[in-house]
């Protein structure tokens, strides 16, 4: 670089830097040529030269043009300190809103391959098995044998802004009576899901931590009540006493596909 000046061409050849791009630098004032001559031909220095990758580095940074042009015209350390503050800020504002987003699609895609599984290989046996303990975000409500309303829930969804919070998993319904779920009769439930963000212990109730009867539902929920007379038999038969409330767990619902033939819901039963 032993040049004094440099076409614009040669600039976006040098620092590999488009000339409309050049161009649009000196139409805000971020980036201006030292000379344009009476032809219109831009000419640029060394220093313009060096100005070129300090601009890439506070792009790469996350600064947008304005706040480059101000800072790289304040000298005042304690300004340019602040601006590095608040952007760092804003940064950490975007690394936690893309944990948040990163961890809800592996929750959905865990669903998704888990109902893949259970697809593939028709998994709708009844088991016993002991459910981790966990706690969720929970809400009442009343159910009426309308389940898209449930599972994709207004209220919920409401609630969960009203309190700022998130929510990731699947969709936990907890039925407060097995008897009139059986009969199709309105009831009290309780909306359950995992929270993303911490929030109060008094907003959070406790899920699992015992044992209790399993099996996967596949198909439509018009028919889920048969699912539940199979496990009410089964359980009979074994001898296991059943708790009052029963859940349903969806795995594959009305948020992932609209071919009903395709969900799956896992019911689970408390035993006494």
């Amino acid at each position: 670089m032993e040049k004094e000046k440099y076409y614009i061409g040669e600039v976006e050849k040098i620092c590999g830097i488009a000339k409309k791009t050049l161009r649009f630098y000196d139409k805000i004032g971020l980036l201006s040529p030292f000379e344009i001559n009476n032809n219109g031909y831009r000419y640029y220095s060394k220093d313009n030269l060096y100005t070129i990758p300090v601009i890439k580095y506070y792009k790469q940074s996350g600064f947008t043009l304005e706040s480059i042009k101000k800072v790289m015209n304040d000298s005042n350390c304690q300004h340019i300190e602040e601006s590095f503050s608040e952007k760092i800020k804003d940064l950490e504002e975007m690394e936690r809103e893309l944990v948040l987003k990163k961890r809800s699609l592996e929750d959905w895609n865990s669903l998704v391959k888990e109902a893949r599984m259970v697809l593939e290989y028709n998994l709708t046996d009844i088991k016993v098995k002991y459910l981790e303990k966990d706690r969720y975000i929970h809400h009442t409500q009343e159910f009426n044998e309308d389940y898209i309303s449930s599972v994709i829930n207004i209220d919920f969804t409401n609630y969960i802004e009203e309190i700022g919070n998130a929510i990731t998993g699947p969709v936990i319904i907890e039925f407060s009576s097995l008897e009139n779920k059986l009969k199709g009769k309105t009831q009290k439930i309780r909306m359950l899901q995992k929270n993303l963000i911490k929030c109060d212990s008094e907003l959070l109730t406790d899920f699992g931590g015992r044992l209790v009867v399993s099996c996967y539902h596949i198909g439509s929920h018009k028919n889920i009540k048969e699912t539940y007379k199979k496990m009410c038999d089964w359980t009979k038969l074994h001898n296991y006493k059943l708790e009052d409330c029963c859940y349903e767990r969806y795995v594959m619902d009305y948020w992932t596909t609209k071919d009903e033939d395709k969900f799956v819901t896992e019911i689970i039963m408390n035993i006494k």
